[in-house]
């Protein structure tokens, strides 16, 4: 059987489309999200020209939605790092289809968890007094340091698996993007031959290998930013375990819901298969339950403790000022989407999207739950603190899901948002394994079938 007669029947008109042509459709989304970032800008320059006193951070509660959203953010991040490396460390043939959507969600996302942070200074001029004056004992340091090691590996690890889609685009898209392709295959000299492609292949299996401590690692420092300081149901040896397993969580949500949302407004079924969206949602089940193993261990340690400060928090997170948020939490990320996909016959793509939703809705949930009710309960001679975000900081919220939503459909105008040469390559390896197992029946070799010919 000839293979390359095979790899040439891959059709990748529907995956090129969405690089020729754009829909009304597309036009409008772009419309309303640019007048959502547009608004978001608005507001940040209000809050640089006022000061933070527009905001709802008071004395006690100095951390409210920026970081909230800073967390949220760098977990969802995980989606591309965890998920694409380790199905490639495994040689999950079936992830083919979905690891270049999850590597751009990292990278797109990363930016906007970091903005965050520059909300949260205030002024803008005070990053300067990290990069003058940085003290190395302190966790933001850390963590400074690692998400900006954590972006430029991720942006690496994006860019190797395009350059072979690059190649093949340079001669088939025309205007500036076309003149791009040229550019960049121009300096990279690449030429798609079969030896360069093998030294690809082992480029992207270091760089799995390398992203997947730094992942980890990342989230970790994250939750030491917390449990390095002694505030009320902070400090304990738990978060890091904790915060890299919610991390995967929201990673595995979000990639779905890009899945689903991509699948249908760029008529992607053909390659995005319920199989895809099964053997995620499996994890996405897992993790869950994996979540709620954590939240348990986490609140029965603090009640078993009964420390004073402690309980004052339990017990506004349980029955207080903060109950909505945390009991809608436990049904988000785990009520909702465990009854929703724990039996397999019942994991349609709609139960997953609305499950992949919900698990996005309760990880910033939880989020918002770490980091409030601990602020509003401190252990110094503050008055217990009442935090209420301000519409700036709403604007600047829906400013960055809007921009990151933005960033996402510009790429997809750009690179093929499903790996073209990935899916050929598969496609070929899958016919020549089944013909060496097929023949292998009958006693013949491949060898014997090209002499024979």
């Amino acid at each position: 059987m000839d293979t390359n007669a095979v790899t040439h029947e891959f059709d990748d008109s529907r995956l090129l489309e969405p690089l020729q042509t754009t829909s009304r459709e597309f036009k409008v989304a772009v419309t309303v999200l640019l007048a959502v970032v547009g608004w978001a800008a608005f507001s940040w320059v209000w809050q640089v020209s006022h000061g933070l006193g527009v905001t709802g951070l008071n004395r006690s509660v100095f951390w409210g939605i920026y970081i909230t959203n800073f967390v949220f953010f760098i977990g969802v991040s995980h989606a591309g790092t965890l998920i694409s490396a380790i199905l490639r460390m495994t040689n999950a043939e079936w992830r083919r289809p979905i690891t270049r959507m999850a590597e751009v969600i990292t990278v797109a996302v990363l930016f906007f968890g970091i903005a965050n942070v520059f909300f949260d200074l205030g002024r803008p001029d005070r990053i300067l007094s990290i990069a003058l004056h940085p003290n190395f004992t302190s966790p933001l340091i850390w963590d400074i340091c690692s998400v900006t090691l954590y972006l430029m590996g991720s942006t690496f690890y994006l860019f190797i698996p395009l350059i072979p889609d690059i190649f093949l685009l340079k001669d088939r898209i025309g205007g500036w993007r076309g003149r791009l392709y040229r550019f960049i295959v121009r300096i990279l000299r690449w030429d798609d031959s079969e030896r360069q492609r093998l030294k690809l292949e082992r480029i992207i299996t270091i760089a799995a290998l390398i992203i997947l401590p730094i992942a980890v690692s990342v989230h970790t420092v994250v939750s030491w930013v917390f449990a390095m300081t002694v505030q009320p149901m902070w400090h304990s040896s738990i978060f890091g375990p904790f915060f890299v397993v919610g991390a995967i969580f929201s990673g595995i949500g979000a990639l779905l819901t890009a899945m689903i949302l991509f699948r249908k407004f760029l008529g992607l079924e053909k390659y995005l298969l319920p199989i895809h969206f099964k053997q995620l949602s499996s994890l996405l089940v897992v993790m869950s339950v994996l979540w709620l193993y954590f939240t348990v261990n986490e609140y029965m340690t603090t009640f078993y403790g009964n420390e004073p400060r402690e309980m004052s928090v339990f017990a506004a997170k349980f029955s207080g000022h903060f109950a909505y948020m945390f009991w809608g939490m436990i049904v988000t990320c785990f009520v909702i989407p465990f009854s929703l996909l724990f039996r397999k016959k019942n994991r349609t793509i709609p139960r997953i999207f609305i499950a992949s939703i919900s698990v996005n809705i309760g990880m910033w949930l939880e989020r918002y739950t770490i980091v409030v009710p601990s602020l509003s309960h401190t252990r110094l001679p503050y008055p217990i603190g009442v935090y209420s975000p301000s519409w700036v900081e709403l604007s600047l919220m829906a400013g960055c899901f809007a921009g990151f939503a933005l960033l996402y459909m510009f790429f997809s105008k750009v690179f093929p948002i499903v790996s073209i040469w990935e899916m050929k390559e598969g496609l070929e390896s899958s016919v020549s394994i089944i013909t060496k197992r097929f023949m292998s029946y009958f006693g013949i070799s491949v060898q014997e079938t090209k002499d024979r010919s």
